[in-house]
């Protein structure tokens, strides 16, 4: 087995939305490295980027981001993933300063996806990855589609595996999917995952569960909510990632011979 390195915009996307199927890599032999990109502290934070962590209970004076990166190292054991810290901003220390900002278009000043290219581009150079995973950015989270961005400007030579951004694919209402075009050409696949461990990952996390989920139970229903399943858009030949006896090949190929017709 290789190394396959999962690429989360934020401290949670990665266990959120791939938790699941990154320790089940892990069981099967791979070396998994969940790289983070949005991670750095902003000393004396203001404005919204000041009420980010207010509204979660925290004091002003607070680390926000050590927090979340000690959260983070919760998690990646949990999973049995190596942690990586790329040290880009978050989006409020960016100049977005609402909540829509963060959904909305990407600033015409916010040129951080050249950043996160270098840092991804880095990673791929030191780390030589046989597999990637990835967000598609459904809920158009402005870190998202920069994450989302950057990848595909590398255009990389191995499979990528476009995880579904949970928990934006439960909210009511239609998310925003700003690669579309790119997603519905790619073929359709269900991971094997180790639901359990996603739970446990995912409640590492605990400065976000109050926010997001109104708490743990919260988290623990909107997890049983999905079946347990990690769908993702494949991206590239699994087979040249030596998965060709992984369990999700055989949905792999289905789709493939649905989107072909036979």
């Amino acid at each position: 087995m290789g190394v396959a390195l999962a690429l989360s915009p934020h401290l949670d996307d990665a266990a959120f939305s791939a938790g699941g199927t990154l320790a089940c890599l892990v069981d099967q032999g791979w070396t998994v490295v969940l790289a983070t990109l949005f991670t750095a502290s902003v000393p004396g934070p203001s404005g919204f980027a000041l009420a980010c962590q207010t509204d979660k209970g925290l004091s002003p004076d607070a680390d926000y981001m050590a927090l979340r990166r000690a959260e983070d190292l919760v998690a990646c054991k949990a999973l049995g993933a190596r942690p990586v810290w790329l040290g880009l901003r978050e989006a409020p220390h960016r100049g977005y300063a609402s909540a829509a900002e963060l959904f909305a278009e990407i600033r015409e000043d916010d040129t951080t996806d050249q950043a996160a290219s270098a840092a991804i581009a880095g990673l791929l150079s030191s780390l030589q990855p046989t597999l990637l995973l990835a967000p598609q950015a459904i809920g158009a989270h402005v870190d998202h589609v920069l994450t989302a961005r950057a990848i595909q400007q590398l255009r990389p030579a191995v499979p990528v595996l476009w995880w579904q951004d949970f928990p934006y694919t439960t909210r009511n209402g239609r998310m925003r999917q700003p690669f579309t075009p790119t997603m519905d050409g790619l073929p359709e696949a269900t991971l094997p995952s180790d639901p359990l461990r996603r739970l446990t990952a995912c409640a590492a996390y605990t400065s976000q569960l109050g926010f997001q989920f109104g708490g743990l139970d919260g988290l623990t229903r909107a997890l049983s909510a999905t079946g347990g399943d990690e769908r993702v858009r494949v991206q590239g030949d699994l087979a040249s990632a030596g998965l060709l006896h992984y369990p999700l090949t055989l949905s792999y190929r289905a789709s493939l011979l649905q989107r072909r017709g036979g």
